[in-house]
């Protein structure tokens, strides 16, 4: 599944494009996705205008001048591409695996007006696990992804006093506990193990040691802390990770695969300067865990 930087890179490349365009029409070429669309979508969105394109975790929000929101996630394999005119989508850099361009996969295409520019949006799903969903702006916190998710972090709600709060006599592995989505929304597993090899910290270890007696963060937490909010931003920038199916809205694949630091490198020598251990791969809960012995503890 796409991690949320994933997502806030489709978002970024979308919404220049989108936001202040007119859905002028709506072709679904299939009853469903991972579930059925709405009833009455595309009479519901058309002819409306986009307002914004916003993120909540790892779904895309589409917001419509009538007070509806298109949720929107990719699931495995979903992609959205742009086509202005008659030019095919530009496609540039390296693929790691080429983008679907098989119509059979498109199934749904937003037609966009703005002025005299006409634009598609073509969401491509070959697995089809992606969805869309139609809630009101108003309820979208009662959405059932969204009701309970804990802060962003991108954003300022996160902090090493929240995560202390929530850490507080937990004796769950680190790990386990940052990959609560009711304790951090959207953070996913190759990015828990980044920060967590950044800070030098175990992924066995448990959570409320980062806790003092009286509730407050160690200074581990406050480096564990920063270094989740680097190695989102990292992410961001870079693209997202981009592993095996997932593209960007441009068709290029981002590059930050390419720098991970610990994910994915079970045998491989620890990147840390004089640390001299071995990235190790364990299982956790049913998710790999890659991290080095030697130097997080």
């Amino acid at each position: 599944m796409p991690e949320l930087p994933e997502v806030e890179t489709v978002r970024r490349g979308l919404a220049p494009v989108m936001e202040g365009a007119r859905i002028e029409l709506l072709t679904i070429t299939r009853p469903d996705l991972r579930f059925p669309f709405p009833e009455g979508f595309a009479e519901l969105v058309e002819g409306r205008e986009i307002l914004s394109l916003g993120r909540r975790a790892k779904y895309l929000l589409i917001e419509l001048d009538n007070g509806l929101t298109i949720v929107s996630h990719l699931g495995m394999s979903g992609s959205f591409r742009i086509e202005s005119g008659n030019e095919e989508a530009e496609t540039p850099g390296e693929f790691h695996h080429p983008r679907s361009k098989d119509g059979k996969h498109d199934h749904v295409i937003f037609h966009l007006g703005r002025g005299t520019a006409k634009t598609r949006i073509i969401y491509n799903d070959p697995r089809r696990f992606g969805f869309m969903h139609l809630v009101r702006r108003a309820d979208i916190d009662l959405y059932p992804a969204f009701a309970g998710l804990g802060p962003e972090p991108t954003g300022n709600a996160l902090s090493a006093e929240y995560l202390a709060s929530r850490f507080e006599g937990k004796t769950q592995p680190l790990k386990g506990a940052l990959l609560d989505q009711k304790v951090i929304a959207g953070l996913g597993n190759i990015y828990v193990c980044e920060a967590l090899w950044r800070s030098h910290l175990s992924p066995l270890r448990a959570a409320s040691t980062l806790v003092t007696k009286k509730g407050k963060p160690k200074p581990a937490l406050d480096d564990l802390t920063r270094h989740i909010r680097e190695v989102i931003a990292d992410a961001i920038a870079a693209g997202g990770s981009s592993l095996r199916d997932h593209i960007q809205t441009d068709g290029s694949l981002g590059y930050f695969q390419h720098s991970f630091s610990v994910y994915d490198r079970e045998g491989h020598a620890c990147r840390f300067p004089d640390c001299g251990g071995t990235v190790e791969r364990i299982t956790q809960s049913g998710r790999s865990t890659f991290y080095c012995a030697a130097c997080q503890k």
